[in-house]
C-alpha cells in the first residue's frame, strides 16, 4: 500500500498530517507513506524529521494586495502553477498512490486535483472552523471529506460525504492530562492559580505588550497566581524592556522563558491559557480540559482564527478578544473578572473538555481503512 501526504505552510497544516501518516503506519506497517511540499517550507524540515520520503513540488498562493513586489510573486505563482500539473502526473505516475491525502496548504491542491482526475482514491482534512479556499475547492472532487467542527460541514460545500473526526492532538497531551496533580506539583503550584501565556515560537508583539501589563497588575495586586509566560524568539529583548518600564520581574510568581519545551505538561497544570487560537492549539486546550482567554491572529488567511475560536467561546470554555479592541486594561479586567468568580476557571476547563474529540485518528483511519476496502 502506497500513500501520499500532502499538506504545507504551517505547523497547523503539517502536524495533523504527520498524525495521520503515525496513526496509518500503526495500523499498516507495511504502507509506503510518502509526503509532498515545499522545500522552502516548514513542512520540508519537519516530514524529514519524521523520517518520511519527500516529494518537492513549489506552489506558492496569490497576493491580494496590490503592489509591485506582488505583482512579481502572482507572475512567480502562475509560473508554479503552470508547472504543477505535469510535475503532480510524474508524482503520480513514479509513486502510484493507492490513496492521496491533502491536509491543507497551497501545495495540496494541485496534488490531491492530479490524483481525484487520475481516479486515484483522495481525503482532505481541514482543520479550522472556516475552511480553506484549497480545501473548499477540493471538496467536490474528492471520495472523503474530514473537517474538524461541525461548523465547517457545510462551508465545505459537500456535506453528505463529510464527516466531522475533531483534529488529531498528540497522545502526550492526553496523558499529561491524567497527571494534573503531579505536573502541578512539579512546579510547586500549590493552590495557586496556574495561567500559561503564549503567542508561538516566533513570539506575537501584541500578546507579550499586553500580557506585560496582566503582569505588572498581578504583582501590583498581590494575586495569588503562578503565571508562567514564553515571549517567543522576537519578544525576549522586547520583554525585559517591559519589564523595567512597568515594573514587575521574573520571580516565585511569574515564570518567563523564551519557549515551552514542555507544553503537554504545562498544559495540564494551568488553571486558564492565553493564546492565539490556531486550530491545534484549541484542539489542546479542549484535550486538557482548559479555561482560555483567546486573541485570534489577525495575519491568517479568512480570519479563520476568529471562527476557530467563537466555537470554544460559544461552548463556553473561552473569551475571546480580537485583537482590534486588545489593550492592556482590557485583558486584565477580563482576568480579574475570571478570578473573581469561585469555580469559574474550573467550569470553562469542563466545557472544553466537553469539545474534545480524543478518538479523532481513529475516526479518520477508520474511515480510510473503508476506502480503501483494508481491515
Amino acid at each position: 500500500m502506497t500513500i501520499l501526504i500532502a499538506a504545507g505552510g504551517t505547523a497547523g497544516h503539517i502536524n495533523p498530517a504527520l498524525a495521520i501518516a503515525g496513526a496509518l503506519k500503526a495500523r499498516y506497517p507495511h504502507a509506503d507513506i510518502h509526503f509532498a511540499g515545499r522545500k522552502g517550507g516548514m513542512e520540508f524540515g519537519l516530514v524529514g524529521k519524521a523520517g518520511y520520503p519527500f516529494h518537492h513540488i513549489e506552489i506558492t498562493g496569490f497576493q491580494r494586495r496590490i503592489s509591485v513586489q506582488n505583482i512579481k510573486r502572482n507572475l512567480v505563482t502562475l509560473y508554479n502553477l503552470a508547472l504543477s500539473g505535469p510535475k503532480c502526473r510524474a508524482m503520480m505516475k513514479e509513486l502510484q498512490p493507492d490513496l492521496v491525502i491533502g491536509c491543507g496548504g497551497y501545495v495540496s491542491g494541485p496534488v490531491v486535483r492530479c490524483a481525484a482526475r487520475m481516479g486515484i482514491k483522495t481525503a482532505i482534512h481541514e482543520q479550522n472552523a472556516f475552511p480553506g479556499v484549497t480545501n473548499k475547492l477540493l471538496a467536490p472532487d474528492v471520495d472523503v471529506v474530514f473537517a474538524a467542527v461541525e461548523a465547517a460541514k457545510e462551508k465545505l460545500g459537500a456535506p453528505d460525504k463529510t464527516l466531522v473526526v475533531g483534529n488529531p492532538v498528540r497522545p502526550e497531551v492526553l496523558l499529561a492530562a491524567r497527571n494534573r496533580a503531579e505536573n502541578r506539583a512539579a512546579l510547586g503550584a500549590g493552590d495557586r492559580t496556574v495561567i500559561l501565556s503564549f503567542g508561538g515560537s516566533l513570539g506575537a508583539r501584541r500578546i507579550n505588550e499586553v500580557v506585560a501589563d496582566l503582569c505588572a497588575w498581578e504583582q501590583k495586586t498581590g494575586q495569588k497566581v503562578l503565571h508562567l509566560h514564553a515571549t517567543g524568539q522576537y519578544g525576549v529583548e522586547l520583554f525585559q524592556t517591559l519589564q523595567t518600564e512597568k515594573g514587575f520581574a521574573p520571580g516565585e510568581n511569574l515564570v518567563v522563558k523564551q519557549y515551552i519545551d514542555n507544553m503537554p505538561q504545562l498544559l495540564s497544570a494551568a488553571d486558564l491559557v492565553i493564546s492565539r487560537a490556531g486550530a491545534l492549539t484549541l484542539a489542546e486546550l479542549s484535550a486538557a480540559g482548559r479555561a482560555a482567554v483567546l486573541i485570534p491572529s489577525p495575519n491568517v488567511a479568512e480570519n479563520h482564527q476568529y471562527y476557530n475560536a467563537l466555537e470554544l467561546q460559544k461552548a463556553g470554555a473561552a473569551v475571546v478578544i480580537e485583537e482590534k479592541d486588545l489593550t492592556g486594561e482590557v485583558l486584565v479586567k477580563t482576568v480579574e473578572k475570571l478570578l473573581a468568580q469561585p469555580g469559574k476557571l474550573a467550569e470553562m476547563g469542563r466545557m472544553a473538555r466537553t469539545q474534545a474529540v480524543d478518538d479523532s485518528l481513529e475516526r479518520i483511519v477508520s474511515r480510510l481503512a473503508n476506502l480503501l476496502n483494508e481491515p
